[in-house]
């Protein structure tokens, strides 16, 4: 099984004690996102968990973590989102050199083959134009070489919840032309610092550009983690153009308290606040506790089998 920690919020800014918790406690309950009163139990034992992925735009509160983590012999990777948005679009997000150091600080603590940078979700708007962009990709790639081996990025998907929250932005329609236009300048500059691009989720192919289709949630990175071959099913849960394999979020929407006007997992910042004061670390759920009305199932294990591989060093 893997565990996604998590596309639906921010679990090492805000959320790391209660995460601390579970893994002490070795389960986790999630609550189906369509259905309330169902509650699923997640194993957490590293004997029952093949990798636990983890999304982030700021985890220097979570590193003091990672020791503790290790000794449990949990296999980890990150996805950290550094993008060229300011405070106006990431509101809660720390200052572009604080985050940039963390990420070196992460990358040195767990080595840069475990550590994907996210420059997504794109999207372009009077302030935030191509040559921005460029600008502003070059210069974090640079800051970043040496200390990932992949870039992932996208363009913004404009769900009905980021269309509200980013009204008074004014976003751009974005065309093909745009599109490969920033892949392939993108592409260019990652090549330039040793960085390997990848798309994530696109209907477009960049492959002329030399960018190929990501898996987010990657089984080959997986089996090297765990030194053995495993096989997953693809995530059949995702986005259509969604390669990633199968994995279990284990976060809740309406939680994440970076407050990214692109945000699709906030419905408004009232539902995160009135979330965040039913949050209480010791519960076994992120948000309350379970109620006598509610079911609890065990979660289906999914486990891939394989063939024994030689473990990679962090460095």
């Amino acid at each position: 099984m893997i565990i996604s920690a998590s596309r639906r919020t921010d679990i090492p800014a805000f959320y790391s004690e209660w995460f601390m918790n579970r893994l002490r406690q070795r389960f986790v309950y999630t609550r189906n996102p369509f259905n309330n009163r169902l509650i699923s139990k997640v194993p957490l034992s590293p004997d029952q968990t093949s990798c636990i992925v983890f999304w982030t735009k700021n985890p220097e509160n979570f590193l003091k973590h990672l020791p503790e983590i290790d000794r449990m012999g949990h296999r980890y990777y990150f996805h950290f989102t550094l993008t060229s948005y300011n405070s106006a679009i990431e509101r809660n997000v720390p200052k572009k050199t604080t985050v940039i150091e963390t990420f070196k600080r992460l990358s040195d603590e767990v080595g840069k083959e475990r550590i994907i940078w996210r420059y997504d979700p794109v999207f372009l708007t009077d302030r935030y134009d191509i040559s921005y962009h460029l600008r502003w990709y070059e210069y974090l790639a640079k800051q970043l070489s040496g200390y990932t081996d992949k870039c992932i990025f996208s363009f913004l998907d404009m769900y009905k919840k980021c269309e509200k929250n980013l009204k008074t932005v004014h976003v751009h329609p974005l065309n093909n032309k745009y599109k490969n236009c920033l892949a392939k300048n993108f592409h260019t500059i990652a090549q330039s610092c040793s960085i390997n691009l990848e798309a994530c989720a696109q209907e477009e192919c960049f492959e002329k550009v030399g960018v190929s289709q990501t898996k987010c949630i990657d089984d080959n990175l997986i089996s090297r983690l765990n030194g053995r071959e495993l096989s997953f099913p693809k995530d059949k849960n995702q986005r259509k153009h969604c390669t990633c394999v199968t994995s279990v979020d284990i976060g809740a929407y309406n939680t994440c308290k970076n407050f990214c006007l692109y945000c699709y997992a906030n419905n408004s910042r009232k539902a995160v606040l009135n979330n965040i004061e039913a949050h209480n670390v010791n519960s076994p759920l992120l948000i309350g506790f379970p109620r006598a009305n509610e079911t609890i199932i065990d979660k289906k294990i999914i486990s891939g089998k394989g063939l024994q591989l030689q473990l990679f060093n962090k460095e």
